[in-house]
């Protein structure tokens, strides 16, 4: 299974990017709807000089369109400029999607018509929800297909549609698929598990070590497992979990909190120090200085500010991604192979 990171903070492309190179993550999935925002001619060039410089490792880049960003954010992808942005870059993009329409599989249709006739060879998409008439259209005919709609609903929903098209997509004698699949979006471990998925991407990545935390395995029989749900573990200094008991490295247990600074220091990471000083709201911050609150929060005209003795996690974002993109690698090198054979245990009833 190949796993493309997915997803970036606004305005830090550029330095997503170099973190990726630092850690040779090699694959990402990109979303131009957000390039679109973002200084595309940046991005791009600084990817392919990613691709250049690491020549004995190949380094793909999934083209998402992001049409599920841009209706969230109530913008229009036009056609005609995803077009020419993959003409312009073919060299950089390994695969690209097709630019489907939310709620309208026969739009996603005919754009992948469109597409198609202007000699691009574009993955199709399929939502969750959709008629299957429209998947049939794509299956026997591509032999890489992509699978949208798995945000936002529950993983029971989730694996009740997904056993339903994979018992269709392994409609075989040996139960293998009949093409690759890639799924968007796709975080939750069990559903990436229990499916012969081709491809998936994830921002778990980033989202977690912006929201302070850090991706760990559970440690059994002195190994680290993979093939379990993981340990999101709070380690910011400015999470506000850090004053609840149990739910933030500072409060663990002895046991516990040893287990996660023997991950910290397999993978050359420090969990790292800080202090802290009450100052006027009109202090100028020094070097290895932030504010440890939000301007919203100044009683008095006192504010608190953060000295950073030692980088660590607990202080550092970038460290933070450095890390969870290392879990991703790590899980991505412990999952089978593809393909193999799927048949749902609970054979679901069909209306027809």
């Amino acid at each position: 299974m190949k796993l493309f990171l997915a997803g970036n903070t606004p305005g830090r492309w550029k330095e997503e990017l170099v973190l990726l190179d630092k850690k040779l993550s090699n694959r990402r999935l990109a979303s131009f709807a957000q390039l679109e925002i973002q200084r595309m001619d940046i991005v791009v060039e600084l990817w392919k000089r990613i691709m250049s410089e690491n020549k004995n490792k190949k380094v793909e880049l999934f083209l998402d369109s992001g049409a599920y960003s841009a209706l969230t954010q109530g913008k229009v992808i036009d056609l005609d400029e995803y077009i020419k942005f993959i003409e312009d870059n073919h060299d950089a993009i390994a695969v690209y999607a097709n630019l489907d329409v939310i709620g309208d599989a026969e739009g996603t249709w005919k754009n992948q018509k469109l597409m198609e006739k202007r000699g691009l060879h574009p993955l199709p998409v399929f939502h969750a929800g959709e008629d299957l008439e429209y998947f049939y259209r794509y299956l026997g005919k591509y032999e890489y297909i992509c699978l949208g709609g798995l945000v936002g609903g529950s993983n029971q929903q989730l694996t009740f549609w997904l056993d339903s098209l994979f018992e269709i997509i392994c409609d075989t004698p040996d139960h293998l698929p009949k093409c690759k699949i890639h799924g968007f979006g796709l975080t939750a471990l069990d559903l990436m598990l229990r499916y012969p998925w081709y491809s998936v991407d994830s921002t778990s990545w980033v989202l977690t070590g912006r929201h302070g935390a850090v991706l760990v395995p559970r440690f059994r029989g002195g190994k680290w497992k993979y093939d379990d749900q993981c340990y999101k573990v709070n380690v910011s200094n400015q999470n506000p979990t850090k004053i609840e008991e149990g739910k933030h490295i500072s409060t663990y247990s002895i046991m516990e909190r040893n287990i996660i600074l023997k991950y910290l220091d397999e993978k050359k990471y420090k969990l790292g120090e800080s202090e802290f000083k009450n100052v006027p709201e009109t202090y100028k911050l020094m070097e290895n200085e932030r504010w440890n609150d939000k301007k919203a929060d100044i009683t008095d005209g006192i504010r608190q500010v953060e000295i950073i003795l030692e980088p660590g996690i607990s202080n550092k974002y970038q460290l933070r991604d450095e890390m969870n993109i290392m879990y991703f690698l790590d899980l991505e090198s412990s999952l089978p192979e593809w393909p193999w054979s799927f048949e749902s245990q609970t054979k679901v009833e069909r209306l027809f």
